[in-house]
């Protein structure tokens, strides 16, 4: 979900450049091949396995849904590699669009979780990956209708330019404590746009989005690697997150603002 790409560096400037998490945000480019759906086919993804994951090992702390890793038995995680196989069997262009959304939402959450589970214990998903790589989202993850499919495939080249929706940046999960909660219910094809709101709601509302400290507006570093598709500038930023936040209104914050991500495991 948030990734920079490394360049060929000398070894001391490419350690720089980690140390630092300088980002190059994925753009949102169309990968044709998936804007396709069947608005005809009344057919309902089952997401009841993926939810049975949540009711079990999903909790909430103030502000923060947590999931509870070291917690998942064995027949779970093969109950969740079973969903993410059942999901990957389907080629989501045969059903609505509304049912698509919420399949590539649940399957990027329920692989984000599967990653994590398959090298727990870890500290941060930024451990994962191949060599030098900050993350596993340009890992190949799944094969769907003959496709490798990456998470950045899902968020930034099908979710993004297809929906062109800022809350999705609300719905994906990237397993860290500075990251938009995983949601503890399923999306569904009927369900998903109150989700998405709630989803929206619960960020923006949260210290996590939008803190300030000594004069200076802290925002979620998600405002500045995807601030294209909140708005042109920062006024039209702090109104999206205005639009859904509960509290005080950021729009017109006229002094300093700073951008913040907290990369550690969203664990208890």
């Amino acid at each position: 979900m948030r990734h920079p790409r490394y360049f060929l560096l000398p070894f001391f400037l490419l350690l720089t450049f980690m140390t630092q998490h300088v980002y190059a945000a994925p753009q949102s480019k169309l990968w044709p091949m998936w804007k396709q759906s069947n608005e005809d086919n009344p057919a309902v993804i089952d997401h009841q396995r993926w939810q049975q994951i949540l009711d079990r090992y999903v909790i909430t702390q103030d502000y923060n849904n947590l999931f509870r890793y070291a917690e998942v038995t064995a027949s779970d995680k093969a109950m969740l590699d079973a969903y993410i196989t059942s999901l990957t069997s389907l080629d989501p262009r045969n059903y609505s669009l509304d049912e698509q959304f919420a399949y590539w939402v649940n399957l990027y959450n329920a692989i984000t979780v599967k990653l994590i589970l398959d090298e727990y214990p870890v500290k941060s998903i930024t451990k994962l990956g191949g060599f030098m790589s900050f993350g596993p989202w340009d890992d190949d993850v799944a094969v769907i209708a003959g496709e490798d499919i990456t998470l950045n495939d899902i968020e930034h080249r099908i979710l993004r330019p297809i929906w062109k929706d800022y809350r999705i940046h609300y719905a994906v999960n990237c397993a860290s404590m500075g990251c938009p909660n995983l949601a503890d219910v399923a999306y569904t094809g009927e369900n998903y746009e109150e989700r998405l709101n709630i989803a929206a709601r619960q960020f923006t509302s949260s210290p996590k989005c939008a803190l300030i400290s000594d004069n200076t507006l802290v925002l979620s570093s998600i405002y500045e690697w995807y601030g294209e598709d909140f708005g042109n500038n920062e006024q039209e930023i702090l109104r999206a997150i205005d639009r859904y936040r509960d509290g005080a209104k950021l729009e017109g914050w006229s002094g300093k603002i700073k951008y913040d991500y907290d990369w550690s495991l969203n664990k208890p």
